[in-house]
């Protein structure tokens, strides 16, 4: 399966006097897995319905494949954006049960996969004549990957898939996730705050900070750039001189930094550098430093 380039540029969106995104721009590079995080409130879930032209801008553009997004049949026939469902969404439609939910993914994706979506009812032991309004917030979660997976979209992107899924299923979504991937070869981009459990299935990791992308890179070489340092004050300075200090926090006579690759310099290489200890990041850590946090140790 082949897909085009997905781009945004200069894009903007305000909610009454909030500005939310802000002169964003993204590129999406077909055939990989992306992950988007972000905190709370950072404009995720907007992005993400921009992308997909399920919400409007107020400034710049995104294309696929060079042409724009909104109202494009061509091109949103290739895109798919399952977000995460709210049952009181459909408190006021009690009629409408599992079927006409996944009825309608087969209407609006042209690539819809009757038959895994079949396999995929089965696995989760979803009840076709149930209500939607009348699920557990671990069967919305299930609708919204099964959704996603059989739309058989180039371009599939989910939002918080695994939010009321307990830890047996959420590896087992990854796993269906992985297995999808490496036979359709078509580009995911997964929303989550399950930051580290995620981690391994990123290829590349994009973060979302003060309305802006702040990171869109190859998730091990993102993390590979980060170290932790501590041990005495001025020795820790002695070391990191001239390294980007991303973090610090002093304790007494002890300090400790996070330090990030600089021009001419790799975090990877103070070890061993002196009387210092020296420890890697993972991708929540790297994360946490770069939104301006404390380091989770």
């Amino acid at each position: 399966m082949t897909s085009g380039v997905l781009q945004a540029k200069g894009l903007c969106k305000s909610y009454k006097d909030k500005q939310v995104l802000k002169n964003l721009d993204i590129t999406i590079e077909p055939g990989k897995i992306y992950g988007l995080i972000g905190r709370n409130g950072a404009g995720k879930t907007t992005l993400l319905g921009i992308l997909t032209a399920q919400n409007t801008h107020n400034a710049g553009e995104v294309t696929y494949g060079g042409e724009p997004v909104w109202e494009n049949p061509k091109a949103l026939a290739d895109l798919c954006f399952s977000r995460e469902l709210q049952p009181t969404l459909f408190y006021g439609q009690n009629n409408l049960k599992v079927r006409h939910y996944l009825q309608a993914g087969a209407t609006f994706y042209p690539r819809w996969d009757e038959e895994y979506a079949r396999r995929l009812i089965k696995e989760f032991g979803l009840e076709e004549k149930k209500r939607v309004c009348q699920l557990s917030k671990g069967q919305l979660s299930m609708v919204t990957i099964l959704i996603a997976l059989a739309s058989n979209a180039p371009v599939t992107i989910l939002d918080e898939p695994v939010a009321g899924l307990d830890v047996v299923a959420r590896e087992r979504f990854y796993q269906l996730l992985l297995e999808d991937y490496a036979r359709t070869n078509r580009t995911f981009i997964i929303s989550t705050h399950i930051i580290e459990e995620a981690a391994s299935v990123f290829e590349r990791v994009l973060i979302l900070d003060d309305g802006r992308i702040i990171e869109n890179e190859e998730t091990e070489e993102l993390v590979d750039q980060f170290r932790y340092v501590s041990g005495a004050a001025e020795e820790v300075d002695r070391v990191c001189e001239g390294m980007t200090v991303v973090h610090q926090r002093t304790m007494g006579r002890r300090k400790t930094v996070t330090v990030r690759n600089t021009a001419g310099r790799r975090a990877a290489d103070l070890e061993g550098a002196g009387d210092v200890d020296v420890s890697p990041l993972n991708l929540q850590n790297v994360f946490v430093a770069l939104c301006g946090h404390e380091p989770v140790e």
